[in-house]
């Protein structure tokens, strides 16, 4: 199981010193106070890192958790909430908010482009009795990327509390949580952070705090509960055990990004991501979306007399390597190139491109040259 390479739009490749942090001995997290310094320490370099001034908690939970929590600590009975939806986790949002109590309102559109703003201000114009909003940064099955600069303000204009799930693009793209006026954001550990899987990243605003505060009935749950965190560092308390290696490991995943910097991170994403692309259209690759081309995801067709499913398992059983597909409609239809985090390297980039090139080939795929040839000829 240990020997498999791995090259998934997450959990991503994890570098050597982030899992040697991972082993480090260990004090008890409940009782020791120097461990609630570590814990705000790195809540405050994720914070500059996603450029706010507002609280970041770390949640022991998977991504998911971040999305489910920021729901159930807004959500109130017959809440109106606007679902931003071009892709499978911008409508997955829906779940939460009814799951909740709340009544969501969608706002479906092709999830092969990015959501044009003017078209959501026409339809915000009519309507726009929401108490808070959510959207995907970068939506992972198919690598769609939002324009969040443009969408929060927006809705921000019209008082209505903005929820962001940036799982997926945290790190990879360009992420100003204050500037653009973004109430909560959400991330996870596994991503193009490349930590381990576990951890859920959540900041919160002021006027998202206010809104929680202001509730008429109580939050329903504990875990899932934001605030639950709003005193913990003046208490020195934690509201549960923390898995405080899966901290110190995210803490030293945190440190890498800093010391390569956190501008050379995201170009280092931009350049692999354009490249890939460009390679892979030459090459004779149909890719997925039309516009709104993340750093972190590439979508690929994969022919139908091939299927998608069938190449992963072709690549896995002839070159031991797990590359995924898509989910829903798309799991057989899309090859999704994950090119996030410590996947973002040109070894590693190369070694799947080149692997792909022959597993298409070998499968009566008949692409235009070497797609590592043409990766290099991009890569500028």
């Amino acid at each position: 199981m240990n020997n498999k390479n791995v090259y998934m739009p997450g959990p991503s490749n994890v570098r050597e010193n982030v899992r040697q942090a991972r082993s480090i001995k260990t004090t008890n997290p409940d009782v020791d106070v120097d461990f609630v310094e570590f814990y705000k320490s790195t809540c405050d370099k994720m914070a500059k890192i996603i450029n706010t001034k507002n609280d970041v908690y770390i949640l022991s939970g998977e991504g998911i958790l971040g999305l489910e929590a920021a729901c159930a600590s807004l959500t109130e009975k017959n809440d109106r909430v606007l679902v931003i939806d071009n892709g499978v986790f911008g409508k997955g949002f829906e779940d939460f908010v009814t799951m909740y109590g709340g009544e969501a309102v969608l706002f479906s559109k092709s999830y092969k482009k990015a959501i044009d703003v003017e078209e959501l201000e026409r339809f915000l114009e009519k309507d726009h009795d929401f108490k808070y909003a959510t959207i995907v940064h970068c939506d992972t099955p198919t690598g769609v990327l939002n324009d969040l600069s443009k969408i929060c303000p927006l809705l921000k204009k019209y008082n209505i509390l903005t929820v962001v799930d940036s799982v997926a693009a945290m790190v990879g793209e360009k992420l100003l949580v204050d500037d653009w006026q973004i109430d909560m954001v959400l991330g996870g550990s596994q991503k193009a952070i490349s930590a381990q899987p576990g951890l859920s990243i959540v900041s919160v605003s002021e006027d998202a705090k206010n809104s929680m505060k202001n509730r008429k009935s109580k939050i329903i749950g504990f875990y899932c509960n934001l605030t639950i965190w709003e005193d913990y560092y003046e208490q020195k308390y934690f509201p549960y055990t923390m898995p405080i290696s899966d901290i110190i490991s995210l803490d030293r995943a945190l440190e890498n990004i800093l010391e390569e910097g956190t501008e050379n991170t995201i170009k280092r994403h931009e350049r692999i991501a354009k490249a890939t692309r460009e390679a892979l259209k030459e090459y004779g690759g149909e890719l997925f979306l039309n516009s709104g081309y993340s750093n972190t995801v590439t979508a690929l067709v994969i022919p139908e007399n091939i299927g998608a499913l069938n190449l992963t398992k072709y690549i896995r059983e002839k070159y031991n390597t797990i590359i995924g597909t898509s989910l829903g409609e798309y799991v057989d239809k899309l090859l999704r190139i994950g090119h996030m985090g410590e996947n973002a390297k040109l070894d590693k980039i190369i070694y799947i491109l080149d692997i792909l090139d022959n597993s298409l080939k070998d499968l009566g795929f008949q692409g235009n040259g070497s797609l590592v040839s043409l990766f290099n000829k991009y890569y500028k």
